[in-house]
């Protein structure tokens, strides 16, 4: 569903830029013909910043210490730029060019869980799936339906998820989930009540505590993410300590998304700050990656 949506965004997006642009160059109007289709083709990159001068002023008195401007404009930058390579490109129309991997040797190689966030799909892992595959690691990569349901809906999903990986490998699986996923995954984790079904998770950019920016949220499952929530306040008396000291989260002062940093922290957690790295760079980077291999090891 989420990749036909995207395709239909990418599509209207070229379509606009294309006939403004042919407009404009009909009338004489080289110059407003590009500046028309870089405005279109580049409109994402305009919102980054309000979400960037956002994440700035909201800041307040959070723990995390404070991005400077320079880290700031680096990380919208990269922002900008990979926006299109998620979002018009890899996530439309290459969400399934990468199948889940449980080949018929994976018994007693731990699988890996992975669990993409909101407006997303599967799509958005498929480096790093290349990567597992040819480590020989089993995973499963789900996507979350209904795109703008409850967070709830996505219980059923993530369980049938890890029961393949665990009836594959006969091992519980790490997790690794950017944003919304670890909510989901947490919301899953609640409701199993079996801590031995998941040996590790490993949260990216994950509001655990709510984001500032979701006050404006429209959908079910993004008015879920809003601070203080009612469905946030009912999740954390659904966990014990020894549950929480079983995640790794990393968070970040640039999350142009989940903000002030601190929100994508758990208490009793192993919570690492990434410098530096807006929302979606998080999934890109290496830290996680490393941390993954260690709870991989036998």
């Amino acid at each position: 569903m989420l990749a036909r949506l995207l395709q239909c965004v990418v599509a209207f997006a070229l379509l606009l830029a294309a006939a403004g642009a042919a407009w404009a160059w009909q009338q004489g109007r080289p110059g407003w013909a590009v500046a028309w289709a870089v405005f279109v083709l580049g409109f994402h990159a305009w919102v980054m910043a309000l979400e960037f001068v956002l994440l700035r002023l909201a800041h307040g008195a959070d723990p995390a210490p404070r991005a400077s401007p320079a880290q700031l404009l680096r990380a919208w930058a990269h922002e900008a730029v990979m926006a299109p390579v998620i979002f018009g490109w890899r996530q439309p129309f290459r969400s399934q060019a990468e199948p889940d991997h449980l080949p018929p040797d994976a018994r007693g190689r731990r699988g890996v869980l992975l669990v993409h966030g909101f407006v997303c799909n599967r799509g958005l892992w498929n480096p790093w799936l290349r990567r597992l595959r040819a480590q020989g690691t089993p995973f499963v990569a789900v996507n979350l339906q209904p795109v703008f349901g409850s967070i709830d809906d996505y219980i059923p999903l993530i369980d049938a998820a890890v029961a393949r990986l665990q009836a594959a490998t006969g091992l519980a699986p790490v997790a690794v989930a950017h944003s919304m996923g670890g909510l989901a995954l947490r919301a899953w984790w609640a409701a199993d009540g079996h801590d031995e079904r998941l040996h590790h998770a490993i949260t990216l950019g994950t509001p655990h505590h709510g984001t500032w920016l979701a006050r404006f949220a429209m959908t079910r499952n993004a008015r879920q993410m809003q601070q203080l929530s009612r469905w946030l306040q009912t999740l954390a008396p659904r966990e014990t300590p020894a549950r929480r000291a079983r995640f790794t989260c990393f968070y970040t002062h640039c999350d142009n998304i989940v903000f002030p940093p601190s929100t994508a922290t758990l208490p009793g957690a192993d919570n690492r700050h990434l410098p530096g790295h807006a929302h979606m760079h998080l999934a890109s980077h290496e830290g996680w990656w490393h941390e993954l291999q260690r709870w991989l090891r036998p």
